[in-house]
């Protein structure tokens, strides 16, 4: 199927470097989309961990550790 673009309301078939050119920015997209994937995990748990002053009452009272692993065991790397 050819691809076309709009200009001034026409439609106009891609010309070859155009074709190129799009295929070169679609693979390029997916290949950042692999990228962001492989670290996806790391956005998913971020809210999970819960703040610093969070994270500072739980290591007081002894759970920060516990509470860590929890949230590594429920998201593991490569997960999403």
């Amino acid at each position: 199927m050819t691809r076309t673009r709009i200009e001034n309301g026409i439609e106009i078939a891609l010309t070859p470097e155009e074709e190129a050119q799009r295929d070169t920015e679609e693979k390029a997209w997916e290949d950042e989309q692999v990228e962001l994937k492989k670290t996806q995990y790391q956005q998913d748990r971020k809210p999970l961990y819960g703040t610093w002053e969070e994270q500072l009452d739980m290591m007081y009272h002894g759970t920060w550790k516990d509470h860590v692993a929890k949230v590594k065991s429920d998201i593991p790397k490569g997960n999403s």
